[in-house]
Formats: structure tokens, C-alpha cells, sequence
């Protein structure tokens, strides 16, 4: 069965309305990233922002040009830890979504 809509609208409408679904994949980006893999997890996240406050208010509220957060979470991006903890940290205070990390054995 072919798509009708295009992968962003289809994850942004359903983030729009499913906070289980938006704390899943906001969780599921960080995730990606503690375990190392962190191209997927830069893409995953970079799908989170597009779904929630876009790429515009991230880069007002964090004091980054948008085209260097873009670039920042592509594929071949490469940011610091520091603009990275900035990020998510402002994700969570946007969205409403907050992370808490356990251990595991």
C-alpha cells in the first residue's frame, strides 16, 4: 500500500497529538546516542525537531543560526557535547517532555 502523506507530515501530526509518541521518540533519539550510535541518533533527533518546534524557534531559543543546528544534526554533522546537552535540554522544556536515566544491569 503506498504512503498518501510524507514521512515529516505523517511523525509531525502524530507528535502534534501523541505524547506518548513524542516522549518515545525524544527517548528513543537519546537512547540511540548513550549507546554509541550517534548518526542515527542525530537523525532521530533531528526528526524530533522538525515534529515539534522546528528548526526556526530552536535556533531563537538556543542563540544558533537555524542552518547551523541543520547541519549540526545531519548526517554528517558533528556537534559538541555542549551544543548537544543545549539542545535537548531546551527539547524538554519545549516540549514537555522529560527524560530521567537509570541504570541497568
Amino acid at each position: 500500500m503506498p504512503l498518501t502523506r510524507d514521512f515529516k507530515e505523517t511523525v509531525k501530526a502524530r507528535a502534534d497529538t501523541d505524547m506518548a509518541f513524542r516522549a518515545a521518540l525524544l527517548g528513543e533519539a537519546v537512547e540511540l546516542l548513550l549507546n554509541g550510535d550517534v548518526d542515527t541518533g542525530k537523525l532521530v533527533l533531528r526528526d524530533y525537531i522538525n515534529a515539534t518546534i522546528g528548526f526556526e524557534e530552536l535556533a531563537e531559543d538556543v542563540g544558533r543560526p537555524p542552518k547551523s543546528l541543520m547541519r549540526m544534526f545531519s548526517a554528517a554533522g558533528n556537534p559538541t557535547a555542549g551544543n548537544l546537552f543545549s539542545v535537548i535540554s531546551h527539547l524538554q522544556k519545549a516540549t514537555g517532555v522529560h527524560l530521567a536515566v537509570h541504570t541497568r544491569q
